[in-house]
């Protein structure tokens, strides 16, 4: 089984040196969340996630939930470390406050929320799409609704699901199937079948509150006829308590490559009760509050899923002695396979794209914040539209880029990684998934050039890049040589956008064969200006720390010079179009 350790130290990095973003800090209501409390939530964090959570990784591996008599039961373990889960409040951390929550920010949930993925995404999945159910509901459900289900769920007690996808449809969302009828008490009666829902049915709540997309009986078709609705496994009574079951029921779990400890379920709606959740029609808008803050975890489970990767490279590597090292440390027998320069480059890739990720997801975590929260609303437009414009990005690049790490850890390990004995082959598996479920890395690559790089408040794109420009124009000599080299990437970057927007006029393949392309530049160079503010404070308090922040440096000096450079090469494919694509015929 792989070993783990929190990376607290980095975390709290992050949270002390570059929290300086001047509309965050405006926030009032988090101004009382010191380093302190931070340090004191992290390290409680790190204790759950490394010693109850961390061994059911291989626990729900090995034996997946089985469906026995139209009852889910989850893994071995499962129950006992959700409970305590729950009773140490571990659901409710960024939750409101005026239902149970302890309303810390996404700046220090998105730490946590990483830690789980490293230690067992399987696991994390039930209390994940939870706490997405609770945001969707949060912002579009009436209030008599969030009184009675928030609390429940916040506590833990009640679950939650998004039920999109069925047998004839996964994103075109518009071919869906599943009907809604109106009663004469306002309720609907919602008949259909959903696929792939995570977390669909379980033992470890007494109550599993689904969100469902379906199409009312005088609505339109497409896209603009779905609404959404929720849907309790158990009717809830005037009380608050549950009662008789409700028409859903559990067809089958999903038996899958990866995260085998996560019941993914055929759910079955027959008249199951039903309250509309947002306007009429308008369904669609209202689920994506959940989807897009899910994009967002996505991207975070990829990160670490990559973060255990590699502290297990690392340990390997340090231990496994392999062939003999150009410049040979032992006089008899083998060296480390860690003195090779290509494991030691396997290893400095891994390293300096989790350390970046990290810092871009800090900095994603306080625009977020500020897109919700700050008082000023052109400053939180502003803030949404750049948390918009990075949600696919994040969501693509850190799944992408978790595949890659893993797949090198698993070249690092050898034949050991390959087989079960060290449960590295297990981690390439569970993040399979990352990139294809909610929206495949080409829908986000493909949402972020067509819909995003222009909006609804102006030229977004065109701000990130001038934000970008005046943020890494530092008169300080040491960092000069890090800014040079992201400028130019940069001004590559720009004239991919122009690029892109002046192809899009009459050759839309053209641009279809670029997104994914597109994508990995701006993630590569938005991962380097998150470094540059990672290399400000080390060069500035490189005397307080001199170790931790040699390490920071030598670390950003190989992302600048072997990864950054990357983004030329994207943009040169993706230049030559897509005419000889769309021209070959397949026999």
């Amino acid at each position: 089984m792989p070993t783990y350790t929190a990376p607290l130290q980095d975390m709290m990095f992050l949270f002390e040196k570059l929290r300086n973003n001047k509309r965050y800090n405006e926030i009032e209501k988090y101004k009382e969340v010191n380093s302190e409390l931070v340090k004191d939530i992290l390290e409680e964090a790190a204790k759950i996630s490394q010693n109850i959570i961390l061994p059911l990784a291989k626990a729900g591996d090995e034996n997946p939930p089985i469906l026995e008599n139209g009852v889910v039961r989850t893994s071995p373990g499962y129950k006992e470390a959700y409970k305590k889960f729950i009773e140490d409040g571990w659901i409710s951390l960024s939750c409101d406050p005026k239902y149970g929550g302890q309303g810390m920010p996404k700046t220090v949930s998105a730490f946590f929320d990483e830690m789980l993925s490293s230690a067992s995404l399987a696991f994390k999945l039930y209390s994940e799409l939870t706490i997405g159910a609770y945001n969707c509901i949060l912002r579009h459900a009436s209030d008599e609704i969030k009184d009675t289900y928030l609390p429940k769920m916040i506590e833990g007690k009640w679950s939650g699901t998004m039920c999109l996808t069925e047998p004839v449809c996964g994103t075109d969302l518009g071919l869906l199937k599943t009907k809604a009828e109106e009663q004469p008490d306002g309720t609907y009666k919602i008949s259909g079948q959903k696929i792939f829902i995570t977390s669909g049915d379980h033992d470890l709540t007494e109550n599993i509150i689904h969100l469902v997309l379906a199409r009312a009986s005088d609505s339109p078709k497409g896209t603009k006829g779905i609404s959404l609705f929720l849907v309790p496994k158990f009717i809830v009574k005037e009380d608050g308590n549950v009662s008789s079951r409700n028409g859903v029921s559990t067809g089958s779990i999903e038996n899958k490559m990866g995260i085998k400890g996560s019941a993914t379920c055929v759910l079955n709606f027959d008249e199951a009760i039903g309250y509309m959740i947002g306007p009429k029609n308008r369904g669609l808008n209202s689920m994506f509050t959940m989807m897009n803050l899910e994009r967002i975890v996505v991207g975070i489970q990829g990160l670490g899923i990559s973060e255990i990767a590699y502290q297990n490279s690392l340990s390997y590597a340090k231990e496994r002695k392999q062939g003999k090292a150009n410049y040979s440390k032992s006089e008899n027998g083998a060296d480390f396979i860690i003195d090779h320069a290509d494991i030691k480059k396997s290893l400095l890739t891994m390293k300096s794209i989790i350390e970046g990720e990290r810092a871009l997801c800090f900095w994603l975590s306080q625009q977020t914040e500020v897109s919700l929260n700050h008082s000023d609303q052109a400053t939180k437009e502003e803030a949404s539209d750049f948390v918009s414009l990075m949600t696919p990005v994040v969501k693509s690049m850190f799944t992408d880029m978790g595949m890659e790490i893993t797949s090198e850890a698993m070249q690092i390990h050898g034949g050991y990684g390959f087989t079960k004995d060290l449960g590295i082959e297990q981690l390439y598996r569970d993040n399979r998934i990352t990139p294809i479920y909610e929206g495949t890395n080409s829908v986000q690559a493909a949402d972020l050039v067509f819909r995003k790089l222009v909006t609804k408040n102006g030229d977004i794109i065109d701000k990130y890049l001038n934000l970008v420009k005046e943020e890494i124009s530092i008169n300080d000599e040491k960092i000069q040589s890090f800014t040079k080299q992201l400028d130019h990437y940069l001004n590559i970057l720009r004239e991919f956008t122009d690029w892109i927007k002046e192809k899009i006029k009459d050759s839309k393949d053209d641009v279809s064969a670029a997104c994914n392309d597109y994508l990995k530049v701006l993630g590569l160079v938005a991962t380097g200006h998150a470094w540059i503010k990672v290399l400000e404070v080390s060069f500035k308090d490189y005397d307080n720390n001199k170790d931790f922040y040699k390490d920071k440096i030598q670390t950003a000096n190989f992302y600048f010079n072997r990864v950054l450079p990357r983004a030329e090469s994207h943009f040169k494919t993706a230049k030559t179009g897509s005419k000889y694509i769309m021209e070959y015929k397949f026999n």
